[in-house]
């Protein structure tokens, strides 16, 4: 009987519509804009040998938000959880600013191969990686635009990409 109320109470709390926001976002929304302004974007420095594929790993895209974050009062927490009802794996990033501001997203991440702690391990990079990514509005570029023609785009468009992308390198932000 103890077990099915506790059962039950746990349950119920997960089905608990969360908050995924605080009450205000004007600080947070004004601090982020200023740091999206310098955050330059995450290079693909990493190789997938499957799938013969480059893609900025979860490093780089530390590397390439939270200077500009930081220097504007924004902060990340990132966590994750296990939802015993929906039995699913999930990574949470909370964007917090110094006002106490936050906003906060999951993605719910599969648990590849053997479900081990290398597995586990694995989902949990890879939802810090699209969480952070996703919050702060990190892309990844392609240093030569390799990537856009093989997608069938012309090359004044990929000259034009690489001009663009070249020129916002070399911009300097003072504040």
């Amino acid at each position: 009987m103890e077990d099915t109320i506790h059962s039950r109470e746990t349950l119920i709390h997960e089905k608990k519509e969360e908050v995924w926001k605080s009450e205000k976002l004007d600080k947070l929304a004004q601090a982020l804009t200023k740091a999206q302004a310098e955050i330059k974007g995450a290079k693909s420095q990493s190789t997938n040998p499957f799938f013969n594929s480059s893609y900025a790993d979860l490093h780089t895209v530390i590397q390439s938000s939270l200077p500009a974050l930081t220097a504007h009062g924004l902060s990340v927490i990132q966590g994750n959880r296990f939802c015993t009802s929906t039995n699913g794996f999930y990574v949470t990033t909370t964007l917090l600013h110094e006002s106490g501001q936050w906003i906060k997203t999951e993605i719910r991440m599969p648990i590849g191969g053997k479900k081990d702690a290398h597995a586990i391990g694995a989902a949990c990079t890879y939802g810090r990686r699209y969480g952070l990514s996703a919050l702060t509005g990190v892309a990844q570029y392609d240093d030569d635009g390799n990537a856009a023609v093989d997608r069938g785009l012309t090359q004044a468009h990929v000259q034009q990409v690489k001009t663009n992308s070249t020129t916002k390198q070399g911009e300097t932000h003072g504040h």
